[in-house]
């Protein structure tokens, strides 16, 4: 079980280094034609990483949330680093408001699984 979970967010990290990659190739591919080939890879090595995530049995709302949350904040700061792009407080603030949200929605889905885990003990396995 923790081989699988550890996998999980290692898919996940792939998943999001690739998109964030494949977003930030997008906007130098406007000069350079030549990064749509990287563009085309990240999204499909991302999106392939994503169903890898979701095959060790992370919940789809979890690994969806962290991955779109982590693919903003990362594009948004590297954009700022890479072109020179804005950040300002209130976007800075925005994006801290989404990854505090599914810092919520991983809290929420640790407590759900170790809940049904404890009931399906205590039952016997048997759902009520």
């Amino acid at each position: 079980m923790k081989t699988s979970k550890a996998r999980g967010w290692l898919f996940l990290v792939i998943a999001i280094v690739s998109e964030v990659s494949a977003s930030l190739s997008l906007k130098g591919a406007l000069d350079h034609p030549g990064l749509y080939v990287v563009v085309a890879i990240g999204y499909l090595v991302a999106f392939a990483g994503l169903a890898l995530v979701l095959r060790t049995g992370m919940a789809l709302g979890v690994a969806y949330g962290i991955w779109g949350a982590s693919g903003v904040a990362l594009t948004a700061l590297l954009s700022l680093v890479i072109f020179g792009e804005p950040l300002t407080l209130v976007m800075g603030i925005g994006i801290v408001v989404v990854i505090a949200g599914v810092l919520c929605v991983e809290l929420g889905a640790q407590a759900a699984h170790r809940e049904a885990a404890c009931t399906s003990t205590t039952t016997g396995g048997i759902a009520r």
